[in-house]
């Protein structure tokens, strides 16, 4: 399985950027209070210019607590025989600035977020990439 670790964000392979451009619901990945997976759909985005990754959720949600717990994650984007996991830690921010930057990059991939007073943003801090050959080609 290749992997790229640490990603180098302005040396992405253009496979792995243009899917991440793509259409595609993700998994993220975080641990419950007994150290169990909980996994659930989200839109993530990567942040070339950023060097991480984004996830927009409510403040209350699960996947806010148990980040809170232990930062832990993956996110997975499946299309067929192609995937990508981003692996690393999550941070929970709730600054205008985050939060803007993370529904921009929604609405680009998939569509404008309606209005949320509960919004926050989760910044990914990617430590490794894993995927599969096609988006990872040699890698």
């Amino acid at each position: 399985m290749p992997a790229l670790k640490p990603p180098v964000w302005s040396a992405l392979p253009a496979e792995l950027a243009a899917f991440w451009t793509e259409y595609h619901l993700c998994t993220l990945s975080t641990l419950d209070r007994h150290g169990a997976p909980h996994a659930v759909p989200v839109g993530a985005t990567l942040d070339l210019d950023g060097g991480c990754a984004w996830i927009i959720t409510r403040r209350g949600s699960q996947k806010v607590r148990n980040l809170a717990r232990d930062p832990r994650l993956t996110v997975t984007q499946v299309d067929r025989g192609r995937w990508a996991s981003l692996v690393g830690t999550g941070e929970v921010r709730e600054d205008e600035e985050s939060v803007a930057r993370a529904c921009a990059l929604y609405a680009a991939r998939y569509r404008p977020p309606t209005p949320n007073p509960e919004r926050v943003a989760i910044r990914v801090g990617v430590e490794r990439i894993l995927g599969s050959a096609q988006v990872l080609p040699g890698g």
